[in-house]
């Protein structure tokens, strides 16, 4: 299996990041949670180890890919409150690199993937970062537009087989109605967005 290549590696917003060492870059990712180039930096950084570590490890590549992902997201929201460096003396415990290691091997140690055939995920269609940061947008949106928005992208669900599901949970609502919702929906998912996301993956 081949380590993927990301085309967001060759952004000028993550290209200005690359001098960065990786203890900067972690502090302007605590710093700046609204900005997403500074994990999306760390993630063209050390992409091609994490991978490796995981190819080796999953049944299939689909199932790798999966996996990644869910690494990916796993190293995010543990970033948020990471220090690398002892309290007492100021010195560095433990380095980005050796941390990633000992994260990627806890998820393939203790994530349970399901099998290929039930797995929605698509690396190519949506890298890590993006994927991170779309599930972060999409849980500020309001319950009925994240489901509509979920059943239209995940399981590629028609408006009228939507509306059908929703009127049977007792919503009115009409094939007309979701597709208002969608465009609605899709407009307020980019919106809450951060903007140097949008540059990166959707200019």
């Amino acid at each position: 299996m081949q380590i993927p290549q990301f085309p967001e590696a060759n952004h000028p917003l993550v290209q200005s990041l690359f001098h960065h060492s990786d203890q900067e870059l972690l502090n302007l990712f605590q710093s700046y949670p609204d900005d997403g180039r500074y994990f999306t930096t760390i993630f063209c950084r050390y992409s091609p180890i994490v991978y490796s570590l995981i190819q080796h490890s999953a049944r299939s590549p689909v199932q790798a890919e999966y996996l990644f992902a869910l690494t990916w997201r796993h190293v995010y929201y543990e970033l948020g409150g990471l220090n690398l460096t002892d309290p007492q003396t100021g010195q560095e415990n433990l380095n980005l690199q050796n941390w990633l290691i000992n994260i990627t091997a806890f998820c393939i140690n203790e994530i349970k993937l399901p099998p290929t055939e039930a797995i929605h995920y698509s690396l190519q269609a949506t890298s890590p970062p993006l994927w991170c940061y779309v599930e972060q947008a999409l849980d500020q949106l309001p319950p009925i537009s994240r489901l509509i928005i979920l059943m239209a992208q995940t399981f590629h669900w028609s408006e009228t087989r939507i509306a059908a599901y929703l009127q049977a949970e007792g919503e009115k609502i009409s094939p007309l109605d979701v597709a208002d919702s969608l465009q609605t929906g899709y407009l307020m998912l980019e919106d809450k967005l951060p903007q140097d996301i949008r540059a990166i993956y959707l200019s």
